[in-house]
């Protein structure tokens, strides 16, 4: 089965923030771990990152009108991208929203997602293995 893995803003840029947020791995090094953790729970995952909103709404369209579950980290767009949860509204399939860090323990503009109400469910505050948990969420979801 395929998973479309949508990464928002600045994500592309995870070696140069602050590591005892977002940990130590570089973005390709993110992706590879979600390649392998997809791929041994029988998931082949497209792994996308964009910090335009037009070219994520794109990619959660084209998810809808193929009925593709998606695993999305909004990131910046979590708190204030109606757009985005619009999109995310059209999906046939599950949709989680996963998170590095743990959004409700930042700063009080990070407690807020609009995506969260059209999500499946909600990940964060584990690093990497989010994504691990949102797959294996997945997983259950279409057993």
């Amino acid at each position: 089965m395929n998973v479309l893995v949508i990464n928002g803003p600045n994500l592309a840029r995870l070696d140069i923030r602050d590591s005892s947020i977002y940990g130590n791995l570089s973005y390709p090094q993110l992706v590879e771990y979600i390649s392998k953790a997809a791929s041994g729970l029988g998931f082949t995952a497209d792994v996308r990152q964009s910090d335009d909103e037009s070219t994520i709404i794109g990619w959660l369209h084209d998810a809808a009108d193929s009925k593709t579950p998606v695993i999305i980290n909004p990131a910046a767009f979590t708190h204030y991208s109606y757009a985005i949860r619009d999109a995310a509204a059209m999906l046939k399939g599950p949709l989680i929203e996963v998170h590095l860090s743990n959004p409700l323990s930042r700063e009080e503009f990070r407690h807020t997602s609009v995506i969260s109400g059209v999500a499946t469910g909600t990940i964060g505050g584990f690093g990497p293995h989010s994504y691990v948990l949102a797959l294996m969420a997945l997983k259950d979801l279409k057993a």
